[in-house]
């Protein structure tokens, strides 16, 4: 009975799924039909409670879907630049406000994962979470010897719902449909990712590395894992303090805190990048923490990315742009994003490299380029949804470039939220050598 019953779940998961997709279908048909009998005011009238509507439904589908497809939301909630705001408010809920499990069920994971309930552990637990999102949902605990401490407790059977949910998107062209194409290699890659996030002893370890090979930063706060309670489905944490983005933001900081932010942000990216050569690379706002003072907590290292030399060798060339003037440097590029190609310029390819040469020299020029930029303005974000739009259209992305390029558009995103004014390409000449 068992088998069936979890057939029969697996049936019904798929079903909404597909729903997903064929409910959004039918609102463009609706909406493409009634057009002609409207007003342009009663168009956008009802296109703007038609998105709510819809935006909101979406968002909770994906919420009590959890596991991959939620992830995808959470990617969707980062493109400011590019959907509606009634998608961007409905979506960004998804970041840490999934519906957490009921408290029995809970209690009987962590007991399944550690061989005893929550408070034989610990000397105080929260039942209710503060945090519930695609994998997993996060509790305040305090530690039998004083210290305060959050537990990660993951949601029953994730990698079985990963693999299947995988499946059933690549059978259904889910990936196809929603961003044009991409390679199997680079669905095979988000795959491992997010595979990688449901071991916590390896998140466990990826918090470890980063906090020693961090150290360097002193705005940045990264948790201790309290290992002795941890297991690979139950994970605890000392507590970061700060505030969610938003929430950050609702205290109106001034300028000055922003612009400061927003240049530790960029600092912390190109460090990672160039000195330790791994990327925290889930990098949506609900895994940032701010404070008044200039400090980040950063937390949930569940998805990490190790980068080849060869590929940080060619995104230091984005903004140096020498391949402009050397042939085996431009060739070395175009091996790693393409592979092997009969030749290096083919249109498709001088098409990606002159989208990429266009938008960082105007944003990051090589010379008088050491001033603030203004992440807030809607033209910087425009600029890079429409250099996005033609490196995919004509296959730029591959799989080594996957966690980098979510991690470098997922920044982008929180500076313009926090309408930072940041000095990049100063920035950027403390670590990329031109």
């Amino acid at each position: 009975m068992g088998v069936v019953k979890k057939r029969l779940q697996s049936i019904a998961r798929a079903a909404r799924i597909v729903r997903l997709g064929s409910s959004l279908a039918g609102d463009y048909v609706a909406r493409q039909v009634q057009r002609p009998f409207l007003s342009a005011e009663a168009q956008e009238a009802k296109l703007k409670t038609s998105r709510s509507k819809r935006a909101r439904q979406f968002q909770e589908e994906l919420s009590n879907l959890r596991g991959p497809v939620m992830k995808v939301g959470q990617a969707l909630s980062m493109q400011t630049n590019a959907l509606a705001p009634e998608w961007i408010e409905a979506l960004s809920g998804l970041q840490m406000q999934a519906p957490p499990m009921h408290p029995s069920l809970m209690r009987a994971q962590f007991k399944s994962s550690t061989g005893k309930y929550p408070e034989e552990v610990f000397a105080s637990f929260e039942d209710e979470p503060f945090a519930a999102a695609s994998l997993g949902q996060v509790h305040h605990a305090r530690t039998k010897k004083g210290a305060d401490v959050v537990v990660k407790i993951q949601y029953p059977a994730m990698r079985e719902v990963i693999g299947s949910d995988f499946k059933l998107l690549r059978t259904a062209g889910f990936f196809a449909r929603l961003t044009g194409h991409l390679k199997d290699s680079v669905i095979d890659e988000a795959h491992r990712g997010i595979m990688e996030e449901t071991d916590y002893q390896q998140e466990a370890r990826n918090i470890e590395y980063f906090r020693k090979h961090l150290a360097p930063l002193p705005f940045l706060r990264i948790p201790a894992v309290h290992s002795e309670h941890s297991t690979d489905r139950v994970l605890v944490m000392s507590r970061v303090e700060g505030k969610r983005l938003q929430e950050f933001l609702a205290d109106d900081p001034p300028q000055a805190v922003r612009d400061q932010l927003g240049a530790e942000l960029t600092r912390l990216f190109f460090f990672q990048l160039f000195r330790v050569g791994a990327l925290h690379a889930d990098p949506h706002p609900g895994n940032y923490l701010f404070k008044s003072d200039g400090t980040i907590g950063l937390v949930d290292f569940g998805c990490v990315k190790h980068v080849k030399p060869e590929v940080i060798r060619c995104y230091a060339q984005f903004w140096s742009r020498e391949w402009l003037h050397d042939e085996s440097l431009y060739a070395e590029i175009i091996r790693v994003i393409f592979g092997a190609v009969k030749s290096s310029k083919a249109p498709h390819i001088r098409q990606c490299m002159k989208a990429i040469a266009g938008f960082y020299d105007e944003f990051h020029p090589l010379t008088g380029g050491s001033g603030p930029l203004d992440l807030g303005e809607p033209k910087f974000m425009d600029a890079l949804a429409k250099m996005a739009a033609i490196l995919l259209k004509n296959k730029f992305l591959s799989p080594e470039f996957l966690f980098l390029s979510r991690t470098e558009a997922g920044l982008c995103n929180i500076l313009h939220i926090l309408k930072a004014r940041v000095p990049t390409t100063k920035i950027a000449k403390e670590f990329v050598v031109w």
